[in-house]
């Protein structure tokens, strides 16, 4: 709750991937908030009105998985809501003749993007920000799991996190205009 405040005020691809990580997180403790509470809530250093207060996040968490049936996999619809506002502005900043620079980052991002959407297997239902948001998830998987990753992985995800870090930044600016 703590984190995920901080990293939605501050970079909103940061929060996405975050929020993928505590329904994972969620999956892995079995949905039970006493795992939750000793493994992580009391790790804290924080009053226990603020630790009844993450207790009742995760809480919150986990029923809204239970009722969008996704214990197995899948996003919370308020998360994917955000995918959707991200993709919407990226698809206006593409549209716009002053942002230059941000279709310049795109199109340089985008071969990288083409490449790991055959990989995956992923249809057009897919948008290219949530593409980027699975790409960089990947990669995150992979270096918890100490798994080796390729020079070329390591050149493509750069790319794809200065693509992802430039739109966060214009999220931010929209959201506070």
């Amino acid at each position: 709750m703590l984190i995920a405040k901080q990293k939605r005020a501050e970079n909103i691809a940061e929060y996405i991937l975050y929020m993928w990580q505590v329904e994972d997180i969620i999956r892995a403790c079995r949905f039970d908030i006493s795992v939750i509470k000793s493994g992580l809530v009391d790790k804290f250093s924080q009053t226990e009105e603020v630790k009844a207060e993450m207790v009742a996040w995760y809480e919150n968490l986990i029923e809204m998985m239970h009722v969008e049936k996704i214990e197995e996999k899948g996003h919370l619809q308020i998360v994917k809501n955000i995918v959707a506002d991200a993709n919407s502005l990226h698809m206006e900043l593409l549209q716009e003749p002053k942002e230059i620079q941000y279709n310049a980052l795109f199109f340089k991002t985008l071969p990288y993007l083409v490449d790991f959407r055959k990989k995956l297997g992923a249809g057009a239902e897919v948008d290219d920000v949530e593409l980027s948001l699975d790409a960089l998830y990947g990669i995150l998987m992979l270096r918890l799991q100490k798994k080796e990753i390729t020079p070329d992985t390591q050149e493509a995800i750069k790319q794809i996190g200065q693509f992802m870090a430039v739109l966060s930044s214009k999220y931010k600016e929209a959201e506070s205009d």
